[in-house]
């Protein structure tokens, strides 16, 4: 028995992290204390020695305080902060609303639109969701609209913030995998606005064969039923697509690297807040005490994922899962993707994305490099790239997924007492099976990852 505990004190050491994890203990300080108890454990049975420990703190070090991509996560949090006080999504929905008002659908069409735009210039899911709840949930209920429809639209059209760039999520994970941000942030548009067509194809069926659930808007939508008008158009569009074309067009054309960029999108968003009469003293204590309670619980977390990592793999961790998974015969690439797949699927149901990021990548990444997935997909780098975007593409739906779907907790906070959790619960299952399509159809075409980072010279 003892035996086979040091050699498998990798596998003990990941199944206490889940285990203990259920219990709701705080991640940012579990992930360390666990890395910390389990080197002392290999001291102990002799697989892991003292002077191991002292490389701990200039790898923290070297990881997350001199690093100089992940110096970009403060910037994009304080920019999505920001826009959340801007009122640029409230002048985005009206007109949205306007364009669409004959559509079958049309609100909950716009609401996705809305929040499409809205993650190519927030991209935190916590605030969008919120300010979409807040903005279009009353609006929707008012028009007759099924409150399901209304709550699943609003949680899945929040939820594609962390997808679409610029996303806290991929600057990790590109720091994780040691990938270039900007390969990530290209090679997530297409996924991102894939995922975005799949919920207007999904509004637009299920409203032409129930049209009760989602009636026709008829009445007033704004200040004496204002009119559609190419002023008005300009206004709303103008003043996110020149934040994304600042943000985005900057990296994409090296102009900027993401970090630079970051800097530009915070201005930006202070500039589009100050035009809007919404920038005061209290607005930007406000947005500068959110921000910092962010990063702050970001940065917490990377330090305790980096001590965790550090010791799973200097105790042979690598090495238990690949012998794993021969055991399972998992020997082609395909099998082994399809099943780190549906672990982080399940796993979605019970962590947020950032637990699931620092513990599947450390300990798939590698394996998965060294696998053969065809023609199409070749070279160390590219296969990462597209791990990297499927990973995103699939834990995006951990926002949703009960009972621990972050985005659900967001919006019952949010939403009257009217919409209960069972309303949410059925509102975005549909929406769950249109974001696992959309992952199924980024693993079955590689391209639509791969295609824009190898057009704008990211990958060969």
């Amino acid at each position: 028995m003892i035996d086979w505990l040091i050699d498998h004190l990798a596998v003990v050491m990941f199944f206490a992290l889940v285990f203990i994890m259920f219990l709701g203990y705080p991640v940012a300080f579990l992930l360390g204390a666990i890395g910390i108890a389990f080197g002392f454990l290999g001291i102990l049975f002799d697989v892991y020695s003292m002077t191991q420990f002292a490389n701990l703190l200039p790898r923290v070090y070297g990881t997350a305080v001199q690093n100089p991509v992940l110096v970009a996560i403060p910037m994009f949090v304080f920019m999505g902060t920001m826009l959340e006080k801007s009122g640029v999504a409230e002048d985005l929905l009206r007109i949205l609303q306007l364009m669409l008002r004959r559509v079958p659908g049309g609100l909950a069409i716009a609401v996705t639109l809305l929040g499409t735009i809205m993650a190519a210039t927030t991209g935190i899911v916590g605030a969008s969701v919120i300010m979409l709840t807040l903005i279009a949930l009353p609006v929707m209920l008012r028009s007759g609209y099924d409150k399901s429809l209304a709550v699943g639209t609003i949680a899945s059209a929040g939820t594609l913030g962390i997808l679409i760039p610029p996303s806290i999520m991929l600057v990790i994970m590109g720091d994780l995998l040691g990938i270039p941000v900007g390969t990530l942030f290209t090679g997530a548009i297409l996924p991102g606005l894939l995922m975005s067509a799949l919920y207007v194809v999904y509004i637009v069926i299920v409203c032409i064969l129930k049209p009760s659930i989602a009636p026709r808007v008829t009445g007033p939508l704004g200040p004496n039923d204002e009119r559609l008008t190419a002023g008005l158009v300009l206004k709303g569009f103008l003043p996110p697509a020149a934040l994304i074309t600042l943000v985005l067009g900057s990296i994409f054309a090296g102009w900027a690297t993401p970090t630079e960029a970051s800097g530009i999108g915070a201005l930006g968003a202070i500039l589009l807040a100050l035009a809007n009469r919404r920038l005061s003293m209290k607005s930007l204590r406000e947005v500068m005490a959110s921000s910092a309670l962010t990063n702050a619980m970001v940065f917490f977390i990377i330090f305790g994922a980096t001590l965790f990592s550090y010791v799973f793999r200097a105790l042979g961790g690598d090495d238990v899962v690949a012998e794993l998974l021969k055991e399972m015969g998992l020997d082609t690439g395909w099998e082994v993707m399809i099943f780190v797949m549906l672990l982080t699927f399940l796993m979605g149901f019970f962590f947020d994305w950032i637990e699931i990021c620092l513990i599947v990548l450390p300990i798939f990444a590698p394996i998965i490099a060294k696998l053969d997935f065809g023609t199409v997909v070749q070279g160390k780098q590219v296969i990462l790239a597209w791990f990297a975007i499927l990973m995103a593409v699939n834990m995006q739906t951990a926002f949703l997924t009960p009972p621990f779907g972050f985005a659900l907790f967001y919006m019952k906070g949010t939403v009257p007492p009217s919409v209960t959790m069972v309303d949410i619960y059925k509102g975005i299952t549909p929406f769950v099976l249109v974001q696992l399509v959309a992952l199924a159809l980024c693993m079955a075409f590689p391209d639509v990852a791969l295609y824009l980072p190898r057009r704008f010279g990211f990958l060969e």
